[in-house]
């Protein structure tokens, strides 16, 4: 179906697809037998031996059957994955001098440090990762080999336990997915809940009782090179969703009811910032709270979209598919409005799975959204969409955009804020570099992925939110008013 970035992501995809498989088989052997289909042997890939690849690729459809029933953060570790990394952070390097001075063991505080044959030697057991040896040592002897996951956590939630295994601090983690992208063993993973989504399906169809629908984010116009919109649609209606609605709809709610909020609250808050990423709202939750009060309270498009779809069939059950780890958290915050949250990954394994040759089906058409709520998908799409609906609402006010994308960008906006050296009064804030589109759960992380949601952008027949929803009538644009977090 498509080429992978890594051995990480085909990994994970084989283990999903096979999950998916045995979901629709109900057949108990087809589920016990994943480790040894997907490692055949009797050469291991990457491990010491095939026996070891088949342990991991058991915790792996463990907790990738795991659901709801799991419980526990949605982002977890495999620890049976998680032993290829350095065990020492600071290593000394062949620079090392030997030098008469010994600055590096001067400045280490626990006395972490001794010198073996004219060279100087670091006591992992006894090292606390301070790095004082590596500020102190002249010949930058001494390299910072911290472990991807850590160097990726924008929030430092990542530690080591006394085994050398990652462990999650929950009361920080923000769900942004970064260490689950950049582990290059694959070693940390995000729960899935395509063993849920395959049952809810299966009992739609057979007691007809309910309908299921998607909502997809904008960002898929970026992910399955080589095929129309249209194709990914019809996959998904064969799968047995009754319909595919755009998330960009609920971004066009969201879009005038920020707009609106902007409007009536800029001059008592002074700063707004938006509440579309749910990484980012954990993140002011977990690490500034005290800025909740600067941030829109208006609920994703995700939800927006939730909300719109039950309002036309109260019994709809919903799955939000997009790149996103972090609305997994969100469905678990806001159950009455999603049942089930399943990434781009999980969806290209569920139609590998069900036998779905996406270059062999039929088009079928997508409910439409306005060119401003598809561009969410992208770092800047929400100012640019909020600001047009400002300036048409000629209130004397005026939106004055930045946008940040990545967290540490977020926190820089942050301080520049508390600072008092930030001139902008909108402030959009994305966790994912690039905004959606470089969500951690992407198939793939390109280049033309901004080009790519730029023209499915330019495909809309409309161009505003106005437009976008003034086809439901006025009992759905009063939705609107009820879409507070």
């Amino acid at each position: 179906m498509r080429t992978f970035e890594n051995n990480v992501q085909l990994i994970k995809h084989s283990v999903l697809k096979e999950v998916a498989k045995a979901a629709y088989s109900e057949d108990p052997d087809l589920m016990r037998g994943i480790p040894e289909r997907i490692i055949t042997g009797p050469e291991p890939i990457t491990r010491c031996c095939i026996y070891k690849e088949r342990a991991i690729i058991e915790d792996r459809v463990k907790l990738a059957m795991e659901g709801n029933e799991g419980g526990g953060n949605v982002i977890q570790v495999i620890d049976s994955a998680c032993d290829e990394c350095p065990i020492s952070r600071f290593v000394v390097t062949e620079a090392c001098r030997g030098c008469l001075a010994n600055y590096c063991s001067e400045a280490c505080p626990v006395d972490a440090i001794s010198h073996i044959g004219g060279k100087a030697f670091i006591n992992s057991k006894k090292c606390i990762e301070c790095g004082a040896c590596r500020k102190a040592c002249p010949y930058n002897a001494i390299s910072d080999v911290m472990r991807p996951c850590r160097r990726a956590c924008p929030v430092g939630a990542i530690s080591m336990n006394e085994n050398k295994k990652a462990i999650i601090d929950d009361e920080k983690c923000i769900l942004c997915g970064a260490c689950v992208y950049q582990c290059p063993f694959g070693a940390i993973m995000d729960k899935s809940f395509v063993t849920d989504v395959i049952g809810l399906l299966k009992e739609s169809r057979k007691q007809d009782a309910f309908k299921v629908y998607a909502v997809v984010a904008p960002a898929i116009s970026s992910q399955f090179y080589g095929y129309k919109i249209e194709n990914i649609v019809a996959a998904l209606k064969k799968l047995g969703f009754r319909d595919v609605v755009e998330a960009a709809l609920g971004a066009d709610f969201v879009a005038l009811k920020e707009a609106e909020d902007f409007v009536d609250e800029i001059e008592e808050k002074g700063m707004m910032t938006n509440s579309c990423c749910p990484s980012y709202v954990l993140f002011v939750k977990k690490h500034y709270p005290e800025l909740l009060g600067n941030m829109s309270q208006t609920v994703s498009p995700m939800i927006a979209a939730a909300r719109l779809l039950r309002k036309t069939d109260p019994e709809a059950r919903i799955v939000f598919i997009g790149p996103c780890i972090a609305k997994k958290g969100e469905a678990e915050e806001f159950p009455e409005d999603i049942d089930f949250v399943i990434t781009f990954e999980e969806v290209a394994a569920i139609f590998e799975a069900a036998d779905i040759p996406l270059n062999h089906i039929e088009e079928s058409p997508l409910n439409n959204a306005s060119s401003g709520g598809r561009m969410f998908a992208r770092s800047g799409g929400l100012s640019s969409a909020v600001g047009d609906i400002v300036k048409k609402m000629d209130s004397g006010v005026e939106l004055k955009p930045a946008c940040f994308d990545g967290i540490k960008e977020c926190e820089k906006a942050i301080r520049l804020y508390k600072a008092g050296r930030l001139k902008e009064n909108f402030i959009e804030t994305m966790a994912c570099e690039n905004g959606c589109i470089g969500g951690p759960a992407s198939l793939h992380h390109g280049r033309k992925d901004k080009r790519e949601v730029d023209e499915y952008a330019a495909c809309a027949h409309e161009n505003t939110p106005q437009e976008s929803i003034r086809v439901f009538g006025s009992g759905f644009i009063e939705l609107e008013r009820k879409l507070g977090r």
